[in-house]
């Protein structure tokens, strides 16, 4: 795939079950913070857009767990995007640094509300009109 944002991060350990692993809920975290970063990185402020009537919103996501992560260790969150109709649908893979395997598949589809009405985007064509 051709990512075009990577994001370090490391598990805390409070983020783990009594499995020892990392906790099913907490990939999504890790899947929307990349997203947030990757749209500072773009130069967009999340709550500068709320702030403006812009909502992005998560309209449906799929994850699919491959290899759990444990406390301690470090992954990259890798993504792409692309555009569907009036989505803009996140590609997003988690890989462990130690050894590259694949942590999660995750797909995320996201609308944009403008002053609480369905948009067609058009804020985020613009941003990112350079890796569509």
């Amino acid at each position: 795939m051709n990512y075009i944002y990577e994001l370090v991060m490391k598990v805390r350990d409070y983020e783990c079950d009594s499995q020892g692993i990392v906790n099913n809920a907490v990939y999504q975290n890790y899947l929307e913070h990349t997203r947030h970063e990757f749209l500072a990185a773009n130069g967009v402020d999340f709550i500068d857009l709320h702030n403006q009537g812009i909502d992005p919103v998560v309209a449906r996501i799929d994850i699919q767990y491959k290899t759990p992560l444990r406390g301690g260790e470090e992954f990259v969150c890798k993504l792409t995007v692309k555009k569907e109709g009036i989505k803009y649908v996140f590609l997003q893979d988690i890989f462990r640094l130690s050894d590259g395997v694949v942590s999660v598949k995750g797909k995320v589809e996201t609308v944009c509300l403008v002053d609480g009405k369905l948009s067609r985007g058009e804020f985020f064509d613009t941003i990112f009109a350079k890796y569509l």
